[in-house]
């Protein structure tokens, strides 16, 4: 196939993972809001059932009526609910396959490793991100995530495709170098980490105190601290190669660039959860407001600083 042609089925198969992602999102938020209530998959309700005649107060006053009491009972969910989480992760693989198409078709046409502007890193952070998810669904029981991480994931593609749409070919001569391989690629994988824990977080602070169909509050928390406990080497490891990628593209470790400014608050933000954590054993709302704002930095640092402030990283 020629470049032209692996471009253009590059672009198809971007449109067919935000479609699979949508339809993935779907199926996880009907097993969501029909499937399960709290952790444990059921639904309860509240039902009625007889007493036995002299047992109760009815036999007392001499009525000879069973005594009606209600008790609590676990009924299964509905099994078209669970169905559709299936369902939904079956395609949620099928778009991850298509996103990693979109991935290794771009770098087919290019010749290139294709992180070289916003809409490959977008691409690639997207496809990061459903990683990240699906992996850890392999080891734990993190289901319920799917519908928020699929629709970010179909959102950043969509924007990817409309707003930072760049067409294949050459990057400048700055990015012509093995470095990008390495740094960008370690970004991109903190990032979708990073997006799972910020999803996670957010969901911990909109669910309620009471009966909730969403998880527990400590099982959300757990999923974002261990998705931030392995992105934050990665990040750690971004930043260090970008310092030393600098140096050979432009005679210098740090310059104070707004991307190096943002990369390294980003890294005090999430530094700042951990320490709290281990040190001042903070737990609950406190740390998951802490890592939001980390994540609110994060957001600032890939888009933000790209789309409005002039820099030595605004070719991306």
């Amino acid at each position: 196939m020629s470049a032209e042609q692996l471009a253009e089925l590059s672009d198809l198969f971007v449109v067919a993972a935000v479609l699979l992602y949508l339809f993935a999102m779907v199926g996880f938020a009907l097993e969501l809001a029909f499937g399960r209530a709290g952790s444990d998959q059921v639904v309860r309700r509240r039902a009625r059932t007889p007493a036995a005649v002299g047992a109760g107060a009815g036999a007392q006053d001499g009525t000879g009526v069973d005594e009606v009491a209600p008790v609590d009972q676990a009924v299964p969910a509905p099994r078209w609910a669970l169905r559709s989480g299936q369902v939904g992760l079956a395609l949620a693989w099928l778009g991850w396959a298509a996103n990693l198409g979109a991935i290794a078709t771009r770098g087919l046409a290019v010749d290139r490793w294709p992180w070289g502007n916003m809409y490959e890193f977008v691409v690639g952070i997207c496809f990061a991100a459903v990683t990240a998810f699906l992996l850890t669904l392999l080891r734990h029981q993190v289901r319920f995530l799917g519908a928020f991480v699929m629709i970010a994931a179909a959102l950043g593609l969509g924007l990817a495709a409309k707003v930072f749409y760049t067409a294949a070919g050459p990057v400048v001569p700055a990015l012509n170098s093995y470095w990008i391989a390495i740094h960008v690629t370690a970004a991109i994988l903190a990032s979708g980490l990073f997006i799972l824990a910020g999803v996670a977080g957010v969901l911990y602070l909109v669910r309620s105190d009471g009966p909730s169909r969403l998880p527990s509050r400590a099982e959300l928390e757990k999923v974002a601290h261990r998705a931030i406990v392995l992105a934050f080497p990665l990040w750690t490891f971004a930043v260090i190669a970008g310092a030393l990628w600098a140096d050979r593209a432009w005679g210098r470790y740090w310059g104070w660039d707004p991307k190096e400014v943002w990369s390294f608050i980003t890294w005090v933000g999430y530094a700042a959860y951990l320490h709290a954590r281990v040190t001042a054993g903070w737990r609950g709302r406190a740390s998951t407001i802490v890592q939001l704002v980390a994540f609110a930095c994060l957001l600032f640092n890939l888009f933000g600083v790209n789309i409005f402030i002039s820099g030595l990283h605004s070719y991306a």
